[in-house]
């Protein structure tokens, strides 16, 4: 194998390692085979057994692909997709599903999924629909807005392609505030999407992220251009 053969590979492997998956499945022989696959492939991997944790954790973080069961508990696959395309978050969605009539493929479909995979599947036919799916999501996890560059994959944020030091809790509002494509968040649904429904807190608390983001990423905090407040509403980001 040449030098420039070794590269590519290498390269080819840490793309493949960067990309982060949540499978949300609640039987453990599905979730521990689809882990163990994933990861032979060099994808991170991480898992929520039930659709209340997988609706949190898709809000919460960045994922280049979430592989979504439709037989969960607390909430079906079909309340998660529809609750995150009515959130508008931007993640690419594989549902999973025994159910295999047209109608039921039909109803994901419609509902937001980018493709439908029943069981019993398979291993090269999923992993060839992860490949599609994943090159379908090349370049969508990063953002440019002024001298800003977003990377959702890294969770590292850029300006004038110096890193700009944010927490984890301040990259997720601001990545929820970015996927929701221009429309206003009422505070509580930014609480929602990041601290998840169970959290306490008060307006305040997220007025104050909001206002250590622009300090980080605003050319002036005082008459901020991308995270804009809706008086009465909450906060949206303009691009």
């Amino acid at each position: 194998m040449t030098s420039s053969s070794v590269k590519q590979d290498q390269l080819g492997e840490q793309r493949a390692v960067e990309r982060r998956i949540l499978v949300v499945e609640d039987d453990p022989s599905i979730q521990l085979g689809l882990r163990m696959v994933l990861e032979r492939e060099g994808y991170e991997v991480c898992v929520a057994e039930d659709g209340e944790a997988g609706l949190e954790r898709i809000q919460r973080d960045p994922w280049d692909l979430v592989i979504l069961d439709v037989m969960l508990p607390k909430l079906n696959g079909y309340e998660v997709l529809g609750r995150v395309r009515k959130l508008g978050l931007d993640v690419k969605v594989l549902v999973l599903s025994a159910r295999t009539s047209d109608s039921d493929k039909v109803m994901g479909l419609d509902l937001g999924a980018d493709d439908y995979v029943s069981k019993p599947f398979s291993v090269p036919e999923l992993l060839a629909r992860v490949r599609a799916a994943l090159r379908r999501h090349e370049g969508a996890a990063t953002v440019t807005f002024g001298t800003v560059v977003v990377d959702a994959a890294r969770r590292e944020v850029t300006r004038d392609g110096v890193l700009v030091q944010l927490t984890a809790t301040e990259f997720s509002v601001l990545w929820l505030l970015i996927n929701a494509h221009g429309r206003v968040l009422t505070r509580e649904q930014i609480f929602e999407g990041v601290w998840g429904a169970a959290h306490h807190g008060t307006h305040r608390t997220i007025d104050n992220f909001v206002a250590q983001l622009r300090n980080k990423i605003e050319d002036d905090p005082i008459e901020p251009r991308h995270l804009v407040t809706v008086r009465g509403v909450g906060y949206r980001f303009a691009q």
